[in-house]
């Protein structure tokens, strides 16, 4: 039992620091949310303080996650999900995936007359995909100033400065699937062309 409950007191080091770096969040910025200092914090993620309830608490709220998502508790049977949406920056974030590590899923919702301040754009690591669902949405990557309707998408390299808000007054909602180290989402099946006779539909590997 107490090597089970070291286990899993281990594995919220690098949780914290997946969450954090999946919200563009900084050690300054979450020592400010919480009240935590930010050294206490680094610790925390490097596995150098052990978790308590009195730091993970903050912590969950801030994050927008439960405790048992935060320290990786196993699944009750449930199968309801309990998406948590967190407000940053004129937006709503709705998570979609529940894992920490690899490729994130989100909603994002821009509210109208939200985020149409003056681009910012901002780099860190990862690669992210980006679906419009409703309305348009502005994404200013590199020397591009683009604008994205319902049904398109993009794709890159978040190290690129980047940017994204309301193109217009109207609100937006868009899908994004991003991954912290990289990871890309990779199209297998193709649509279906014609073969020459006999010979299998092949998807792409």
């Amino acid at each position: 039992m107490d090597d089970d409950l070291d286990q899993v007191l281990t594995a919220v080091g690098p949780r914290l620091r997946a969450l954090r770096r999946q919200r563009d969040t900084t050690l300054a910025d979450l020592s400010a949310a919480t009240g935590i200092s930010v050294s206490t914090l680094s610790r925390l993620e490097s596995g150098a303080r052990r978790p308590n309830l009195e730091l993970l608490l903050p912590l969950a709220k801030a994050h927008g996650v439960t405790l048992d998502e935060l320290v990786g508790a196993p699944p009750t049977g449930d199968p309801r999900i309990h998406l948590r949406p967190v407000t940053r920056h004129g937006m709503t974030m709705v998570p979609l995936t529940r894992r920490v590590g690899g490729i994130q899923a989100y909603k994002l919702v821009i509210p109208a007359g939200g985020r149409r301040r003056e681009p910012d754009p901002q780099t860190h690591e990862g690669y992210e995909w980006l679906y419009v669902l409703n309305g348009r949405l502005r994404l200013v990557l590199g020397e591009q100033d683009l604008v994205l309707s319902p049904g398109e998408a993009a794709e890159f390299d978040t190290r690129v400065p980047h940017w994204f808000g309301a193109a217009d007054a109207g609100p937006v909602e868009f899908l994004s699937l991003f991954g912290t180290q990289g990871e890309r989402a990779h199209l297998r099946a193709r649509p279906r062309t014609k073969q020459p006779p006999g010979r299998p539909d092949q998807l792409e590997s």
